[in-house]
């Protein structure tokens, strides 16, 4: 700098010393120049060569702007364009503890490394009391299964049962009603026999008063006299012995009553037991729904097992994809919960633009139209084509759409969202990264 300013100096001296030393008559020339006529040729040269030049500006000027504009339309272009991609979340499928982290932040993955270990423990303890339900209802379940044909045999053969003590209860009725039949007749009999025993002992009272009286008259002989006594006395007996049968028939009367309301009450117990033998169907049902509710059992606690063997698998977390860490927030000792956000794996081989166009733009926008992007980070291009337009503007996917049915309406140029895809082979060097600013060019004609 100081060089630069002593040049400057020397050199603002070297012209004051110059037009110091002009002479008098050197200014006094250069006057008379001043004021000398123009030359008439010169100025009708330099007409003509005005007249020349500026037609063929003008129409170079013309020619650009022409060009220039039949270019223009022949592409779109937006500078509101990123790259975009997946970002995949690498979440907890379940609660516990971490024991250790095994990646860091930027650091390259592939699928299926191990990212995060939890302690597995509490996960174990789960499956061996799962195991332990199910073998219990397993057990349960071969115990209803077994009750199934033992019930169904054990009803079958009650309703046999019952059926053949009903067939013998009404055997009994028959009989005893029979019976009945019969001490009623002897009772009728009985009652007979008292008659005629009461009308000869009747006789033979009177025959032995007629007797007395002649024996005692010495009419008769006194051995005919014992003979009427001792058939007055038979004639006596054999009454009583009547009276005494009507009593045993009266009785065998009322056993025998009694002999048929017990085998009817064993009909109709048997009855009973029929109807109840009956229900086998209802039985073997309830049985079945009990052996059915064990499979259910079984099959709540094998899932339960499957469960907890799947959350012991949880408990080891993978790598989703292929990618960079990035917003990591595990660390070894922490409790995390089922949802909670550990990081994220950003894979790079799935890369495309959003470029949010201009619904002006859009006019002659189609899918398959080829692009060439310029990304900002490298200055350099890109080859790519439209995949496809989004369904709707930005806005309308915005946490609060624009609500246009106001008084004080005001229009304003929506903005499209637009995909392009890579083509195969740009990114193999996986330079780009979701979120880099670029400038795409869509060639529409």
């Amino acid at each position: 700098m100081a060089e630069v300013e002593q040049k400057e100096q020397e050199s603002k001296q070297g012209s004051e010393k110059t037009e110091g030393d002009k002479k008098p008559e050197d200014s006094k020339s250069e006057g008379d120049k001043k004021e000398a006529p123009p030359d008439p040729a010169k100025e009708a040269r330099k007409k003509k060569i005005l007249w020349i030049v500026v037609p063929i500006v003008v129409v170079v000027i013309l020619v650009g702007g022409v060009l220039w504009y039949l270019n223009a339309r022949t592409y779109e272009s937006t500078d509101d364009a990123q790259i975009d991609g997946h970002v995949n979340a690498v979440s907890a499928r379940v609660s516990g503890h971490v024991l250790e982290v095994r990646v860091e932040e930027t650091q390259v993955v592939n699928q299926g490394d191990l990212l995060v270990r939890m302690d597995p423990k509490d996960f174990e303890v789960a499956i061996a009391k799962a195991q332990a339900d199910l073998a219990d209802a397993v057990a349960g379940l071969q115990t209803s299964q077994t009750d199934v044909p033992i019930t169904s045999v054990n009803t079958s053969s009650q309703l046999k049962n019952a059926e053949a003590g009903k067939t013998d209860a009404s055997a009994g009725v028959a009989g005893a009603e029979k019976q009945l039949g019969a001490a009623r007749a002897r009772v009728i009999t009985a009652n007979a026999n008292i008659r005629m025993a009461e009308a000869n002992d009747v006789k033979a009272q009177k025959d032995l008063e007629r007797y007395k009286l002649l024996v005692d008259k010495d009419e008769v002989s006194r051995q005919q006299y014992d003979q009427a006594l001792a058939a007055a006395e038979s004639a006596h007996a054999t009454l009583q012995a009547q009276r005494a049968g009507l009593l045993e028939a009266e009785q065998n009367v009322i056993v025998a009553e009694h002999t048929v309301e017990q085998a009817r009450a064993k009909v109709a117990q048997a009855d009973a037991s029929v109807q109840s033998a009956m229900n086998f169907p209802q039985q073997i049902a309830a049985v079945k729904a009990k052996a059915r509710a064990s499979q259910a059992k079984v099959e709540q606690q094998q899932a339960a097992l499957e469960q907890a063997q799947l959350n012991l698998k949880y408990a080891t977390i993978y790598a989703p994809v292929t990618g960079i860490v990035g917003k990591k927030s595990v660390e070894a000792g922490q409790n995390v919960s089922p949802g909670e956000q550990l990081m994220a794996v950003v894979p790079l081989e799935d890369i495309w633009v959003t470029a949010n166009f201009k619904e002006t733009q859009l006019k002659k926008m189609r899918a398959g139209q080829l692009v060439s992007i310029k990304v900002d980070a490298y200055g350099r291009k890109y080859s790519g084509k439209v995949e496809r337009i989004a369904g709707a503007s930005g806005a309308r996917f915005s946490l609060l759409p624009p609500e246009n049915a106001t008084g004080n309406y005001v229009k304003v140029v929506q903005r499209i969202p637009i995909r392009i895809r890579l083509d195969p082979g740009q990114n193999d060097d996986h330079l780009l990264r979701p979120g880099m600013s670029v400038s795409p060019k869509v060639t529409v004609e």
